[in-house]
């Protein structure tokens, strides 16, 4: 059971390669009128690039920030089909992002290629939200704990102290992103705490007490009660429940109760 209110609650939804313009702007003012104000919890979500303008236009005087999926690490020039976290910060964004599972997959992001993203979404005044996680494989060759260490210490490698105020860890187990297989609250507590441990050899006290830990990984209405319960799990990275304007609400909803 949660036992402090020093981190606030930050849900997010990652919506991947859905919703298109037209799409977004329904789902925009569906969510608008749920009255979001009154929930004290951090909202973010993070749409594909071209429906940011729609939904920063739509939901402009509403609490929630926008984030992008994606970044590339160099400022500006020949990298075609890519964008800079320039260009994110210019269309509206607050987050961005960075090394989540789909993309260290499918597009061979590494720990070095996460690290060089993370200090250039710093640098242009970015918030980021760095993904992390294990395989089944390396679950089931019990290699978690090394496998999120070298996550930590390579990915977050020359990041300050000072510049750590702006980032946010998701912890995604990979088996259980987009196959309704969950962590358990007690699977996904021991992680994270380990993670703030981590962070508390690598930056001390005050910053790990601070940084904000969210789990993702086929979260949803069910299971989001007893995750958002553990100690040390600051939050959600929803995917697919954050699809749903009423499923998403009631998720942020249910935060705002704890």
């Amino acid at each position: 059971m949660r036992n402090s209110k020093m981190r606030k609650f930050l849900i997010a939804g990652n919506w991947k390669m859905n919703n298109d313009a037209k799409a977004t702007m329904q789902y925009a003012k569906s969510f608008k009128i749920k009255g979001l104000e009154r929930y004290d919890v951090d909202i973010l979500l993070c749409p594909p690039f071209l429906s940011i303008p729609v939904l920063k236009d739509i939901l402009r005087d509403s609490p929630v920030q926008i984030g992008a999926q994606n970044m590339h690490q160099e400022p500006k020039g020949a990298y075609t089909g890519e964008i800079s976290a320039d260009m994110i910060l210019s269309a509206g964004c607050s987050y961005v992002l960075i090394g989540h599972s789909e993309r260290r997959q499918y597009f061979g992001e590494s720990d070095s290629s996460v690290n060089l993203k993370t200090h250039r979404a710093l640098q242009a005044g970015l918030k980021a939200l760095v993904c992390i996680g294990e395989s089944l494989g390396e679950r089931q060759a019990d290699i978690t704990f090394n496998i999120i260490e070298t996550q930590l210490t390579d990915g977050l490698a020359n990041i300050s102290t000072e510049q750590l105020k702006d980032l946010v860890i998701a912890y995604e187990p990979v088996w259980a992103i987009g196959t309704g297989m969950t962590a358990t609250p007690d699977q996904a507590q021991e992680v994270h705490a380990f993670i703030r441990s981590k962070i508390r050899t690598m930056h001390g006290d005050a910053a790990a007490d601070k940084i904000r830990i969210l789990y993702g990984g086929s979260a949803n209405i069910g299971n989001a009660n007893e995750l958002l319960r553990q100690d040390d799990i600051d939050g959600l990275l929803i995917g697919g429940a954050s699809l749903k304007v009423d499923e998403f609400t009631d998720i942020i909803e249910t935060a705002h109760n704890l």
